[in-house]
């Protein structure tokens, strides 16, 4: 290994810590260390090429190092880098608010810009507390989430979480909030099937409705799929009484569209399968294209009337990030929308996500998977050690990280969610890339199944 890698990855691991990892596991071997980035593929120091099977935490839509995304940063860098967005404003701001306005539902017509998609969250979090409040309604003070619902890692954003696994250990410094039960079909506690299901797991939604309304701001929910609580995908129809009931109960429906927007499940956005339209949208991860950080939340007139008041009265929108609208992660955001209409990205994706989905449905022959569930560029695996039963592998056999480990030799990032194992593909991936991407995760979990039975 050429010596300056070696350097590097001493001071790595003397000094990085990197999330959602335990440095433990990398005191005997290296990070895979990525030194450059082309289409779907992502190359290690020596050169040795992975397909980016998870489009890099599900954000790189149009593929690594885009021409069009290049240009336009290296174009708004002669312009203006950056600049506070309080009582200011610029040209990028503006042409991207107005695009995502004409793209989302029609009710939504504000956007507040911030960082990333847990602040994204935050913000609407936030707006539904103080709509309520600055309305008169001060009794509202109170969310309900979803079980699996996975929002972001902000205190405020954990605290309407429903993935213990992640976020257990802050626990005493949550704000009380009401959860109600995942719609997981695998793994549905009413022993209901997707052909006879009558969406029981909605009767604690309504009840509580009945009881509590008159003191709860908000729901938020993934539209569609769970993403981070185990590439979870529920029934349309689910969305949409979802809603229906908190309509009837005056409560506001966030749509948390960080990881399923920007084409990912066959629509710009999922909640355009139902036809449901939410008081806020929260947007990040693909709004870039996976280049820039950037979130925006969009809401309606109804709640930015509800803040639009003399100074004095205090009912001003007190939040913000002092990268808020930045014009170069703005550039990204416009030329990424652009690319979408001139290489029309959407139906170019639709053969290989209707491959996706008709081809997913093989890995059921293999005994270690029990499930296989997916959207458009979304599919994935959950692995279990009993299929008839369901049963679950140990934890400490960490199955999904032996996984991992193989992936990597097959030229493969698979970075798993427990023991579920997903593909999570850029737009821009091709039919005979997605070919070789499957049957080398097919390869794998063989691969990884044989090694259990060994074993034992």
């Amino acid at each position: 290994m050429n010596l300056d890698y070696e350097k590097l990855l001493d001071i790595d691991r003397a000094h990085l810590w990197h999330p959602y990892t335990q440095m433990k596991d990398f005191e005997t071997e290296d990070l895979l260390f990525i030194k450059r980035a082309k289409g779907i593929l992502l190359y290690d120091k020596d050169n040795n090429k992975y397909y980016d099977t998870i489009s890099s935490w599900w954000c790189i839509i149009h593929g690594h190092c885009h021409p069009k995304i290049k240009e336009a940063i290296s174009n708004q860098l002669d312009i203006l880098d950056q600049v506070q967005f309080a009582a200011t404003t610029h040209k990028g701001a503006i042409l991207l608010a107005k695009a995502l306005v004409d793209i989302t539902p029609k009710k939504l017509n504000k956007v507040f810009y911030s960082d990333d998609g847990s602040t994204a969250c935050e913000v609407a979090l936030k707006m539904s507390f103080q709509y309520w409040q600055n309305i008169g309604k001060t009794e509202k003070q109170k969310f309900i989430s979803v079980e699996n619902g996975y929002h972001g890692d902000t205190i405020g954003t954990m605290a309407v979480g429903g993935t213990p696994g992640f976020h257990s250990p802050f626990k005493p410094l949550f704000y009380d909030s009401y959860h109600i039960p995942s719609p997981y079909c695998y793994r549905c506690p009413y022993k209901s099937s997707p052909e006879s299901c009558s969406f029981v797991c909605l009767e604690p939604l309504e009840r509580l409705l009945k009881e509590r309304a008159s003191e709860i701001c908000a729901l938020i929910i993934e539209p569609l799929i769970q993403a981070a609580g185990g590439m979870i995908v529920y029934p349309k129809q689910y969305l949409v009484k979802l809603a229906n009931l908190l309509k009837e109960y005056d409560v506001h429906l966030i749509f948390d569209e960080v990881a399923t927007g920007f084409g990912k499940t066959g629509t710009m956005f999922a909640l355009e399968h139902v036809g449901v339209e939410p008081d806020f949208l929260c947007l990040s991860k693909g709004l870039t294209a996976g280049c820039i950080p950037l979130a925006a939340t969009l809401t309606t007139q109804e709640v930015y009337q509800a803040f639009y008041d003399d100074y004095e009265k205090g009912k001003t929108f007190f939040h913000g990030h002092t990268f808020t609208a930045n014009p170069v992660a703005v550039s990204c955001a416009l030329a990424s929308l652009d690319i979408f209409k001139q290489e029309d990205s959407l139906n170019r994706a639709r053969p290989v996500m209707d491959m996706l989905q008709s081809e997913k449905y093989r890995f059921m022959d293999l005994d270690i998977v029990g499930d296989v569930r997916g959207i458009g560029c979304i599919a994935a695996f959950e692995l279990v050690e009993d299929k008839d039963s369901k049963k679950s592998f140990p934890s400490y056999m960490r199955v999904g990280w032996q996984v991992y480990k193989q992936g990597l030799k097959e030229g493969l990032i698979l970075r798993p969610l427990g023991d579920i194992i997903y593909l999570f593909l850029p737009l821009v991936t091709t039919e005979l890339e997605l070919s070789d991407i499957l049957e080398k995760t097919y390869r794998v979990l063989k691969k990884v199944q044989e090694e259990l039975l060994t074993n034992g």
